[in-house]
């Protein structure tokens, strides 16, 4: 185990060190979009959001980086036939692998192969870099779609990316679980600044009431203020976009949750990276820290 963890630590030094020689390039934003509970339409709300802001002329790719139960494909409406795992093992490039969805989004399925960043050798990460190069260079913004809840490799994703928005909804119980998110994330890394968007409400009115219980416990018991994106109505809609495998802002444009869809992709937009996060450091950056956090985990 302590070998490994070398290993992983000199990996992940490598990577900073290829970074620093290509300070350079442009830097995408790497935006982790989590939950701390399945089922409040996490997915959903990556995938539409990357074609909202596609469509506001960003060029976007998502990495589905649910180990478990990957399915941004599904709602995407794609069918990737390979994976990052075959990038790790030399068997394809980069480019081989992507899939290109709705309105120009690029979707790469992320599978086993974050795992296999642990036993990745010399020749096979020198060929790895290049490729993140590609990645730095096809896109302004990378959302990562992870799975839901509290796993180390959840929050390895979630710690290694530039911002975080944690998705929920009005229900108690899915408010009590973004609250226990917000403080993990937070207690690992205490300059980070989670982001809420919360899904499914019924109204404005339920939307304040929902938002204030968060803003409130965070700032009493963690000592922070909340930044609330906004939210997404419920729109009767939005499942049966899903069902036809279509995203809801493609299929249904105009109606209440679309609508919502878009303000919170303005919103990003309109955010400067640099005022986002409090260092965004690209693709290249998300693997180094990435790689660095699962040598945490293997010490511990």
């Amino acid at each position: 185990m302590v070998d490994q963890a070398e290993r992983l630590r000199l990996l992940a030094e490598k990577i900073k060190q290829e970074a620093k020689q290509k300070a350079g390039l442009a830097r995408a934003r790497v935006i982790a979009v989590t939950s701390g509970k399945g089922g409040v339409g996490k997915t959903n709300i990556t995938a539409n959001l990357g074609i909202a802001m596609a469509q506001a002329g960003r060029r976007v790719l998502i990495i589905d980086t649910d180990l478990g139960l990957a399915n941004a494909d599904v709602v995407l409406g794609v069918s990737p036939q390979h994976s990052l795992s075959q990038v790790l093992k030399g068997e394809k490039a980069i480019e081989e692998i992507i899939v290109e969805g709705p309105a120009g989004v690029k979707l790469i399925a992320g599978g086993s192969g974050f795992q296999e960043l642990i036993n990745i050798n010399n020749p096979r990460l020198s060929r790895f870099l290049s490729s993140l190069e590609a990645m730095e260079e096809m896109a302004d913004v990378i959302l990562l779609d992870t799975g839901a809840g509290l796993s180390k490799n959840v929050l390895s994703f979630v710690l290694a990316a530039d911002e975080v928005i944690v998705v929920t909804n009005p229900e108690p119980t899915a408010l009590t679980d973004a609250y226990v998110t917000i403080k993990a994330i937070v207690k690992k890394s205490p300059a980070a600044r989670p982001k809420l968007l919360i899904n499914r409400v019924g109204d404005e009115e339920e939307f304040h009431s929902a938002q204030n219980r968060l803003v409130k416990v965070c700032q009493r018991f963690l000592g922070i203020n909340l930044d609330v994106l906004g939210y997404i109505l419920d729109d009767p809609n939005v499942p049966r976009a899903v069902k036809n495998q279509k995203p809801f802002l493609l299929a249904y444009p105009g109606t209440p949750a679309s609508r919502c869809l878009k303000r919170l992709a303005d919103k990003l937009i309109g955010t400067p990276a640099s005022q986002a996060a409090t260092e965004v450091k690209g693709i290249r950056g998300f693997f180094g820290r990435l790689v660095r956090s699962f040598s945490s985990s293997t010490v511990s």
